[in-house]
Formats: C-alpha cells, structure tokens, sequence
C-alpha cells in the first residue's frame, strides 16, 4: 500500500544558529574582557586534514570566511593541536609575515595580538578558537584564564552541535542496517554526496550570501536525504529496470517516509526549538522537487524550493550519472555536467548550482575518486 501523500513541511526558523550563540556569548564575554574585537572557529576535518572557517563574531572590520587549509602545512597550528596548550600573540605585524591569506587579512584589518586554543570534543581535536585585538599585548595571564573558561563553553556547543548530527547519522543508519537493505545508498555515496554539496555551496558562497556555518551543515546534513529508503522493499529499491506506475509511487513515497522518519528522531532527540533542523528537513523534503513544478512529491516550483534541496539535487544526480549501476556504466565528468546543463534547460535543476558544479569539475572529479565505490 502507498502511503498517503505528506502533508506541508513545518519549518523552524533559522535564527537560533551557532553564529548567533556565539555573538551572544561574546557580548556576555565583553563585559569581563572589553579588549576581545574577534572570536573565530575553525572545524577540522581529519579525512583531508583541512581546517575550515566555521563561525565567527566580528565587532569590527571584514571577517574571514570561506577559507580552509591543512593543518600539517600550519607548523605552530599543528604542534598547538598535537600537545595542546594556548597560544598568544602579543604583537602581530612583528611576527605574522602575510605570506597566506588568513596572515594578510590577519594585518588589514588590524589585529595587534590574538590567542588561539585548540578544542576537543569526545577525546578528538575538532578544531580551533581565535580571540583577536586591535590591541597589542592584549592577552595577558588573568585574561588568558578567562578566556579559557570561555573556550570550554564554546566547545561544548559546538559539541553539541556535532552531537547532533551524529544522533540523527546514527540512528537512520541503525534503521538501515536493522532493516537490512542493500540499496545504491552505499557510504561511498553518501561521502560523495556531501563533499558535492560542500564544493557547490563554496563555490556558491560569495554570490548567495552564505555563511561558512551554512555550507558545513550543508555537508552535515546531505546524508539524510534519502532516509526514508529504509521503508522500500528491496524488489522496487534495488529493481534494475524501469518501476511501473506502482513501483513508482511507491518508490517516490520515500520522501514521506524520510519526513516522518526525521520528525520522529527530531521529537525523540528533543531538537524541536533548534534552529539548525530546518535545514534537515528541507534536505530530506524537498531533494526531488524540481524548479519547473514537476517534482514530487508537492510540485514545488522555483524559489519554494530551498537553496539547499536544490544544491542536494545536484550532487545527487551528478553522482548518479558518474557512478557505476548495475544497469550502467559511469558517466565521464563532460557528459554528466553536459546533462546537467540539458536538466537546467528543461527546468528541472538550478543553473547557478550546475554553473557552480562545472567551474569547480576537476575537484568535483577528484571527490568521485577519492570515495569511489568497491568494484566495477
């Protein structure tokens, strides 16, 4: 039997973020240490050993956004987050030379002395936090202990936020392995999936206003968006020919079921009042949605659909077409992004999100390679 069609998402708003968490702990912090001009987070990912931007509260100037690099190419970084410890600053253009991008922005926009700490969450090295002054000398030894007090409660939001995402990863994937389905929705897929919507959403960023803190939950959340596959039976999930008209309902009904799914792991997981679940259940929503009105499973057309449903539908077909089926062989980099582009024409898919997708193709390809699927 098909499930009925879902009912209209209900959707959080989407101010209760991290980035204003933060703003909020820096005003509180301000009170106690008013020299504080900058905090910012860095998220380290140990797959790439990259360190990306991630949130920040800026009271003055430009911030620092869209920016990642490698933490062993960062000599003082590394050592910081072998053997943890702090590391203080005390006059900036003396010893910072502006030989990367972070250092000259780190001297036009005036900082005289900054602390970094490293965090770690669960017993793991997840990154660091920057405190910047427009002061020189500005972080002496009782404002170092402030801070670090500080730090500590950063790290267990951002902890939390991690946990998180890791509760809802875990618990669909425990359903997926208790039902014992054999679908294409294999962990190299899934990796695929959401360096794809990362890479777009970079290449995205400074035309669409995004924050860093979007794009990494972007990458979060990309996973959950064919949850609801756990509820098809495996002769219309893994049938390699075309479905009939009742295979088809049945199998687009998985919208339904992620939905239900998500919103019983949200109530479970008491996240109701979290900004961040918006997101989650545009991905799991609205992912085969189609600009023309032509998706299901509400036929929402144009900018109904959310930027990140859109940006999903893109790394999902273009990973569909690349990858190897058992009904075909992959699609070489051209030919994919060439049938993007007819998708774009015939209204199906977003053109800035496949315009995004070809500028950045080489990576794009090295991510198909790098989480490439055993066999064929």
């Amino acid at each position: 039997m098909v499930p009925p069609p879902p009912a209209t998402v209900t959707r959080a708003p989407i101010g209760d973020s991290l980035g204003a968490r933060l703003r909020q702990l820096h005003s509180q912090l301000l009170e106690v240490v008013p020299a504080v001009d900058r905090i910012g987070c860095a998220l380290y990912d140990p797959r790439d050993d990259l360190l990306r931007t991630f949130v920040n509260s800026t009271r003055s100037g430009v911030p620092i956004e869209a920016y990642e690099w490698r933490l062993a190419e960062t000599s003082a970084l590394h050592r910081l987050a072998s053997v943890g410890g702090s590391r203080v600053i005390d006059d900036i253009p003396a010893v910072i030379k502006g030989d990367t991008p972070h250092s000259r922005w780190l001297l036009e926009q005036g900082y005289r002395s900054s602390f970094t700490v490293p965090l770690a969450h669960r017993g793991s090295f997840i990154g660091f936090l920057f405190f910047d002054s427009l002061q020189p000398a500005a972080f002496t030894a009782p404002v170092q202990r402030s801070l670090e007090l500080f730090a500590v409660l950063v790290t267990l939001t951002i902890g939390q936020e991690l946990d998180l995402v890791r509760s809802i990863a875990t618990s669909a994937q425990v359903a997926r392995e208790f039902a014992n389905l054999r679908d294409t929705e294999t962990g190299g897929h899934l990796e695929r999936m959401a360096h794809y919507a990362r890479l777009i959403g970079r290449e995205l960023q400074a035309s669409h206003g995004l924050s860093d803190e979007y794009i990494e939950h972007l990458h979060l959340f990309a996973p959950l968006h064919d949850i609801g596959k756990i509820g098809i039976p495996d002769e219309v999930l893994l049938k390699p020919g075309q479905l009939d008209a009742e295979q088809r309902r049945l199998m687009e009904s998985h919208v339904h079921m992620g939905v239900q799914l998500l919103e019983k792991l949200i109530a479970d997981l008491d996240l109701q009042e979290r900004g961040e679940v918006a997101m989650m259940r545009n991905v799991v929503a609205d992912h085969h949605e189609c600009l023309d009105g032509s998706g299901y499973p509400r036929g929402l057309r144009g900018e109904e659909i959310s930027l990140e449903a859109r940006i999903i539908a893109v790394a999902d077909v273009f990973d569909a077409l690349t990858s190897h089926r058992p009904y075909k062989s992959p699609w070489t980099l051209e030919a994919a992004l060439d049938q993007l582009q007819r998708l774009v024409e015939l209204g199906k898919l977003d053109g800035d999100c496949v315009a995004a997708l070809r500028r950045r193709g080489r990576e794009a390809e090295a991510i198909r390679d790098r989480f490439r699927d055993s066999g064929p």
